[in-house]
């Protein structure tokens, strides 16, 4: 049991780091910190590079926790949130990835879920540390937190666009 979850560890976590690098930096085929941003202002967001900066930021912290297993249910519960942004962003386009749905982001979500409540197992540093074995309510908690502020966070940050910038979108696409 260990090593399965090891290896779901460092595979979800470094995906989810990989992600986050490819949104603020030029690095794994991301188009830098410029580019994390203007594809959160095409995808409707608010805020420009700091929205940029800090789910890139939390996608890479989250990540890296996770795949150490270090700090497991509140590394799940960042890496539930920012999936769940990427899942709503995705959603118009249906489930399935190869439409560009949502069906990897919700994979995350209920991998970083089913780790919460697992815990990190024998092989991380919250066994290390002495707390590999966390309450169960930590957990539930958890996720439901992670996925509910990343909802707040979306309707918060949601800028409506004109009918300019939609067709301006829609032509890019083509």
């Amino acid at each position: 049991m260990d090593a399965g979850l090891l290896v779901l560890r460092l595979v979800v976590g470094l995906l989810i780091a990989g992600h986050g690098v490819q949104k603020v930096s030029f690095r794994l085929g991301g188009n830098g910190l410029a580019g994390g941003t203007e594809e959160f202002r095409r995808d409707g967001f608010r805020g420009g590079r700091l929205t940029a900066f800090v789910a890139g930021a939390s996608q890479i912290g989250s990540g890296l926790f996770l795949a150490a297993g270090l700090l497991t249910p509140l590394a799940a519960m960042v890496a539930m949130g920012v999936m769940t942004v990427a899942g709503t962003v995705k959603r118009p386009k249906g489930l399935w990835v190869q439409n560009d749905g949502y069906e990897y982001p919700l994979v995350l979500v209920v991998v970083s879920a089913a780790l919460a409540l697992t815990g990190a197992g024998r092989w991380s540093v919250d066994h290390a540390l002495g707390v590999a074995s966390w309450p169960v309510w930590v957990a539930v908690v958890v996720i439901v937190i992670g996925p509910a502020s990343a909802l707040l966070t979306r309707v918060m940050l949601h800028r409506p666009t004109t009918a300019t910038e939609g067709t301006r979108y829609a032509q890019a696409a083509e």
